[in-house]
C-alpha cells in the first residue's frame, strides 16, 4: 500500500516545481451594492467578466518559459492551455452578452462588444479610476482573477496526464455547460459520511428551501450506514434529493486497477437501497478518471459528473466565508455551472445559506437536481 501511494503521489506530481499559490478568493464586501435585483447581478457579472478577460488577454503575453515559471511548472502541455483559453473566450463572449442586455437599465460596465475581436479590446483597456464607486472592488478582484486563472491554467497544462474537471473526455461527461443562463446546480461530494455527518443537515435545508441538489456518496460509506440504520431511514435522509456515485472508496479512479468495480458495486447498493433518488451519475474524486472509461461507462448506462464552479472547501486555506465569497464571485463571472461543495466540511452549512440569501433577489434559479445533468 504504501508503495502503491508513493507511486500515486508521483504520477500526480510529475512536472511540479511548486505546489499552486494562495487559493484564489475575493472579499465580496468589497463590491459596494447587493445583489438585490438581476439588472443588479447583470452589473456585477460585467464587471468580474471584464476583470477576468483582462487577465486573460496578459496571459497570452506570456512565452512558454514564463508561463512554466508563472504555473510552478517543469512542463506543461501548451494545446491544452490554448484549448482552456479558447473555450474561455468563447464562454466570457456569450456571458457578457447576457449581462449587457440590461444595460439600458443601468449602464454601468457597458461597453461596445460585439464579438470576440471587440471584447478583447475592451478588456485590454478595462481600468477603473481611484475615484470610481467600485474602486474597493477593482484590485481585490484583479488578484482574485490572475489567481483563478492560474489555478485553470495550471490544471490544463498538467492534463491528461493529470485528469481534472479542466477538460472532457468525451460527450459522456457533463460539467454544467448545458445550463441555461443564470441557472445554477447544487452537488455535494462525499455525502454519506457518518461522521462528521452534515448530510442530514443540508438535505433538511435543502427541502426548507425547496432546492434539490445531488448528493455524491461512496459506497463504503453508505454501506457503514445500512450497517447502524435502516433502509427507511438512509431513504428518509435523501428524501426529495438526487444520489449519485463517487466510487466504493474516496481515491483517483485514474491509475486503480479495481476502479470498474468501485464504480459497479457503488452502482448496484445505491440503485438497491436508494431507487427513487438514484440518478446515473459518476462524480470521480479529485476529478481524476482514465480517458479511456468511456465505453465501459456508456455500458453501465452512466456519465461523468464534472464541475465547474469549485469553492476549494477542501483547501483547508479558506473559511467558510471565503468559500462562499468565491462561488458567488465565480457565479457573476460563469453565469450558470455546477458548483461542488464537500459534505464532509461543515462550512457548507454555512456556505450554502449565505449563498441563497445573497441572490434570493437576483434572478438565478436554482436546477432540478433530476434535470442538472440531461
Amino acid at each position: 500500500m504504501r508503495i502503491a501511494c508513493f507511486l500515486m503521489a508521483g504520477l500526480l506530481s510529475v512536472g511540479a516545481l511548486a505546489a499552486p499559490g494562495d487559493v484564489a478568493t475575493l472579499d465580496r464586501s468589497t463590491w459596494p451594492e447587493p445583489l438585490s435585483s438581476p439588472t443588479l447581478f447583470d452589473v456585477a457579472s460585467r464587471a468580474e467578466i471584464l476583470t477576468f478577460a483582462r487577465a486573460l488577454l496578459a496571459s497570452e503575453a506570456l512565452d512558454e518559459t514564463a508561463l512554466k515559471q508563472r504555473l510552478g511548472l517543469r512542463q506543461i502541455n501548451r494545446d491544452a492551455i490554448e484549448r482552456v483559453r479558447e473555450r474561455m473566450w468563447q464562454r466570457l463572449l456569450a456571458n457578457y452578452n447576457f449581462a449587457q442586455q440590461s444595460c439600458d437599465q443601468d449602464a454601468s460596465f457597458c461597453y461596445w462588444v460585439q464579438d470576440l475581436d471587440t471584447l478583447r479590446e475592451q478588456a485590454g483597456k478595462f481600468a477603473l479610476g481611484e475615484d470610481s464607486f467600485y474602486a474597493r472592488w477593482a484590485e481585490p478582484s484583479r488578484s482574485f482573477h490572475e489567481r483563478y486563472l492560474d489555478e485553470q491554467l495550471r490544471k490544463a497544462a498538467l492534463f491528461p496526464q493529470t485528469s481534472s474537471e479542466i477538460e472532457r473526455f468525451g460527450d459522456y461527461e457533463r460539467n454544467g455547460d448545458e445550463l441555461n443562463d443564470r441557472l445554477f446546480l447544487l452537488t455535494f461530494d462525499s455525502s454519506a459520511a457518518l461522521q462528521p455527518d452534515n448530510a442530514a443537515w443540508l438535505a433538511d435545508y435543502l427541502r426548507k428551501a425547496n432546492l434539490s441538489a445531488i448528493f455524491f456518496v461512496l459506497g463504503a460509506e453508505v454501506q457503514a450506514r445500512l450497517a447502524q440504520g435502516s433502509v427507511a431511514s438512509l431513504q428518509a435522509l435523501y428524501s426529495r434529493q438526487c444520489v449519485g456515485v463517487q466510487g466504493w472508496e474516496y481515491r483517483s479512479h485514474s491509475h486503480w486497477q479495481d476502479w470498474q468495480y468501485s464504480i459497479e458495486r457503488s452502482v448496484d447498493l445505491v440503485k438497491n437501497k436508494l431507487p427513487e433518488n438514484f440518478v446515473p451519475l459518476f462524480r470521480p474524486p479529485y476529478g481524476q478518471r482514465r480517458a479511456d472509461a468511456g465505453g465501459f461507462l456508456r455500458a453501465q448506462g452512466l456519465q461523468v459528473a464534472l464541475w465547474d464552479i469549485d469553492p476549494q472547501d477542501t483547501s483547508g486555506r479558506l473559511s467558510p466565508q471565503q468559500s462562499a465569497d468565491r462561488v458567488l464571485t465565480l457565479m457573476l463571472l460563469w453565469r450558470h455551472g455546477v458548483i461542488n461543495f464537500n459534505a464532509r466540511q461543515d462550512g457548507a452549512k454555512t456556505a450554502l445559506p449565505w449563498l441563497v440569501t445573497q441572490t434570493a433577489q437576483s434572478g438565478i434559479g436554482w436546477e432540478d437536481c433530476q434535470d442538472g445533468f440531461r
